[in-house]
């Protein structure tokens, strides 16, 4: 096994011309309650340019959970505006004002609002030439002429902490409001429909993301692909068979109406939220420690469809430093217990966990948007993560 998958390395080397990658950058934010940081939220960003002849450069995140890029347009007055970068459309002479349905604007501009978790974009819309990656690098297969929604409005929540400018949605096209706001779809053309996902280790170099397939180098051994069972809905989502804590099944996933929406913009593991208490509790570990990281406790995996398997150990889901509760009898107990997102979306699924960082940290994730299936392979870490 280990041969064949050098070699497959070795055949992925003659045709990465092919593909190209951009670089992230993290960000993390603490989260505070009363003065006092009990998490954090992460961000993973890179570059894009737009328009002709003199591009503008943003940064954005490339999001699997969303379906549009915006961009903070020049005219936005928000403080949270003032922060980012702002696209001019003095500056582009390709640029074209268009309303939703692509036809040109006049003096009335079309408006709409996104809601991106608990933050909201409200804006209008322009066509526009994009190219992912710096300026100074990209090659003009790496662009695209696509529809872009540009901030009027920006909320302070999640935009104002944060230092990307915009958002690059890299869900299906069902999440956008018509295929060409789909800039992966108008940029798959002229390539493989796919791209992959690499997220280092906090405070290590090299995350990045692959578009016209994936960087083998970047994976421990082979890929085991799910289909994706959320395309109407537009979500990378993958059906959960099964759900265990270390040996322990648990039943929130017994009727068959659990999902995992690939998200690459969620910086925890998300789950539903009428089944939080019980993973909770079966995750739980007693600790006389003041960390969590050298306890051991009981692994998190999820069945996928075709025998797939995604397992995370303690550390990759707990927090760091105990939590103190109180007993049924009133003791106080210091807990290591896992950091989890509870998610309310019955609108898409029944139940909904959300597969973040702890899962893109593990796993390299690749998305095929030709044969519609999600893949995850162990990812390669540490001082081997790229093989040459």
């Amino acid at each position: 096994m280990f041969k064949a998958f050098v070699f497959v390395v070795a055949c992925w080397q003659a045709v990465q011309g092919r593909r190209f990658s951009v670089p992230l950058s993290r960000q993390v934010v603490p989260v505070k309650v009363n003065g006092h940081t009990v998490s954090h939220k992460t961000a993973y960003y890179g570059s894009i340019f737009v328009g002709r002849p003199k591009p503008q450069n943003f940064t954005v995140v490339f999001d699997t959970g969303s379906g549009h890029l915006f961009l903070p347009d020049a005219s936005c007055e928000d403080q949270v505006c003032q922060k980012h970068a702002r696209y001019d459309r003095k500056l582009s002479a390709s640029a074209e004002e268009i309303n939703g349905d692509g036809s040109p604007a006049a003096n009335e501009h079309d408006m709409v609002s996104i809601s991106y978790g608990i933050g909201e974009v409200v804006g209008d819309f322009v066509r526009d030439v994009v190219c992912l990656g710096e300026a100074s690098e990209a090659s003009e297969s790496h662009c695209t002429t696509a529809r872009v929604i540009l901030a009027r409005h920006l909320t302070p929540e999640p935009f104002q902490k944060f230092h990307f400018d915009g958002v690059l949605g890299l869900g299906l096209s069902a999440l956008a409001l018509n295929q060409e706001f789909h800039l992966f779809s108008q940029l798959a053309g002229d390539m493989d429909p796919s791209f992959g996902v690499f997220l280092s280790r906090p405070g290590q170099p090299g995350s990045e993301v692959t578009f016209g397939g994936q960087d083998l180098r970047r994976m421990q051994g082979p890929m085991a692909w799910v289909p994706v069972s959320l395309k109407p809905q537009g979500y990378w989502g993958v059906h959960i068979k099964a759900v265990r804590a270390g040996k322990k099944l648990l039943p929130i996933c017994e009727d068959g109406g659990c999902h995992a929406i690939v998200d690459t913009g969620t910086s925890l593991l998300g789950v539903p939220r009428e089944g939080m208490a019980s993973i909770l509790a079966a995750t739980a570990r007693k600790t006389s420690r003041q960390d969590c990281q050298g306890e051991v406790g009981p692994s998190l995996s999820f069945e996928l469809a075709d025998g797939a398997v995604v397992e995370l150990e303690a550390k990759d889901f707990w927090r760091a430093t105990p939590t103190t509760v109180k007993s049924s009898g009133g003791k106080k107990l210091s807990l290591c217990r896992a950091l989890l997102l509870p998610v309310d979306m019955a609108s898409i699924a029944p139940k909904v966990f959300l597969f973040g960082e702890p899962v893109l940290h593990k796993y390299y994730t690749a998305f095929d948007a030709r044969s519609f299936q999600v893949g995850f392979a162990p990812a390669r870490h540490g001082s081997h993560e790229v093989v040459v």
